[in-house]
C-alpha cells in the first residue's frame, strides 16, 4: 500500500432536485422494486459484489451493504459486476447526455492496451475536449483517463480473484509492462498482485479496539501505517468490516502494539487535537486522493459542502462523486469526511451514522472554543 490521504454504507449525496437524486428516495425505490426508477440509478451490494437495477427481483440486501451509482459504468469501474437476472448494463438512460456518456465509456472499454486520447474521443462524439471532461466529471466523477485507469484496476482485481496468473491478469487488464502492473498494484491493491489474488494472504494486519462515549473505535494497521479506522456500537461489526477487505490476511488484535496510535485518536476525540495525524497505508484512486486531501485542509470546527469540495479540487460539477469518495474513506477521523455537509448545512449520509457525525462536528466546535468535552476512554 502507499501512504496517502474501498463497503461502505451509502455515500452522502450532492444536493439535487431530480427524481431519485437523494439516497433515501433511491432506497425506497429499491425496496418497492420500482420500475419507474430504471434509468435514474443502479445499486451495488458490497457483500456480493453485484450491481442491479432498482426493480431487480433478487433478494433485497441490507441497507448497510448498498451503494448507489448514477450509471452502471460507475459501478463496474468500482469493481462490481452486473446482475445476471436484471441485466443492469442494458438499462436505458433517462437523458440524452447519459446515453452519450455511456457510449463513450463503451469506446474506452474497447481499448485494449492504451488509453484512448481525449481528443480522439471528443471528436468521435462530436464534442469539444472540455465538454467531454465536463460530462465525465458530472456523471462519473472521473475524467476519461481516470475512468480508463479504474477499468484496468477492476479488470485486474477480477482476474486475480478468479485465479488467473499475474502475467495473464496484467496483460488482459491492459498493463503492457510488468513495471506498470506493480506500480498500479502498490497504489490500488495495497499489496503485490500475488498477495491480492490470495485475498490478502501474507498481509499482516494488527488491530486494536477502544471504547469511547461516541462508540467503539477499531484501528488497524500494517507495518507501513493505518489501513482502517471505523466507529460503531458493535466491535464485532467493525472486525467483520476489516475482514471483508482482507479475507485471507492475518489479523491479530494487539491493543498494546497500537497504543500510541490509539492515543492519538483519543486526543482528537477528547478535544485535544484538530485531527489524528497518523501515517497511512491505504488504497486510493486519483480522484479519491484529491477529495481526501481537501478534507484534511478543512479547519477544525468548520465544514464544507460537497459542492465546495468539488470546486476546491477543480471539478465543480462532481459534487455527487465527492460524496461517493467520502463514503469510501477507509480511515475515518484521520481523513475527516464527517466535515462534508449538504449545501444547506444539513447532514447527509455517514458510514457510521448521522448521530455520530453530529457528535464529531460538535467536538470540533468544542475544540475551537478551547473546551474539551468530558469523555472516557476504556480499552476493552
Amino acid at each position: 500500500m502507499v501512504p496517502a490521504l474501498a463497503p461502505p454504507h451509502a455515500p452522502p449525496q450532492a444536493e439535487a432536485t431530480a427524481p431519485y437524486a437523494a439516497d433515501a428516495d433511491r432506497w425506497r425505490a429499491v425496496r418497492a422494486n420500482d420500475r419507474a426508477a430504471d434509468g435514474h440509478f443502479i445499486y451495488a451490494v458490497t457483500s456480493t459484489g453485484i450491481y442491479c437495477r432498482p426493480h431487480c427481483p433478487s433478494r433485497q440486501p441490507k441497507r448497510a451493504n448498498v451503494r448507489f451509482f448514477r450509471l452502471p459504468e460507475s459501478a463496474r469501474a468500482a469493481g462490481f459486476r452486473p446482475c445476471k437476472r436484471c441485466r443492469p448494463d442494458e438499462m436505458p438512460g433517462n437523458l440524452p447526455e447519459v446515453a452519450q456518456v455511456r457510449q463513450i465509456c463503451a469506446w474506452i472499454a474497447e481499448a485494449d492496451m492504451a488509453a484512448p486520447l481525449a481528443g480522439d474521443l471528443a471528436a468521435r462524439a462530436g464534442l469539444g475536449e472540455r465538454s467531454l471532461r465536463r460530462l465525465f466529471l458530472e456523471y462519473l466523477g472521473l475524467t476519461p483517463r481516470q475512468y480508463w485507469d479504474a477499468l484496468r484496476v477492476a479488470r485486474l482485481k477480477a482476474s486475480l480473484r478468479a485465479g488467473e496468473d499475474i502475467a495473464g491478469a496484467g496483460y488482459s487488464a491492459g498493463y503492457g509492462a510488468a513495471s506498470r502492473l506493480y506500480s498500479a498494484a502498490a497504489t490500488n491493491l495495497g499489496m503485490t498482485p500475488a498477495t491480492y489474488g490470495k485475498g490478502g494472504a501474507g498481509a499482516d494486519i494488527t488491530y486494536a479496539v477502544a471504547a469511547f462515549d461516541i462508540g467503539h473505535v477499531l484501528l488497524a494497521a500494517t507495518a507501513t501505517g493505518v489501513c482502517f479506522l471505523g466507529l460503531d456500537d458493535d466491535p464485532g461489526f467493525l472486525t467483520a468490516e476489516l475482514r471483508r477487505d482482507f479475507p485471507a490476511a492475518e489479523l491479530a488484535r494487539d491493543d498494546a502494539a497500537l497504543a500510541e496510535q490509539m492515543a492519538t485518536v483519543a486526543a482528537y476525540l477528547n478535544g485535544g487535537a484538530p485531527h489524528p495525524d497518523l501515517p497511512l497505508d491505504i488504497r486510493w484512486t486519483a480522484f479519491q486522493h484529491r477529495v481526501w486531501r481537501a478534507l484534511t485542509t478543512i479547519p477544525p470546527g468548520q465544514t464544507r459542502t460537497y459542492r465546495e469540495l468539488a470546486a476546491t479540487i477543480g471539478a465543480p460539477g462532481a459534487a455527487r462523486a465527492v460524496g461517493t469518495a467520502c463514503a469510501r474513506n477507509p480511515v475515518s477521523l484521520v481523513v475527516p469526511c464527517h466535515r462534508a455537509v449538504g449545501s444547506d448545512g444539513a447532514l447527509r449520509g455517514y458510514r457510521w451514522g448521522l448521530a455520530r457525525k453530529r457528535q464529531l462536528l460538535r467536538r470540533g466546535a468544542w475544540t475551537c472554543e478551547g473546551a474539551a468535552p468530558a469523555t472516557a476512554n476504556v480499552v476493552i
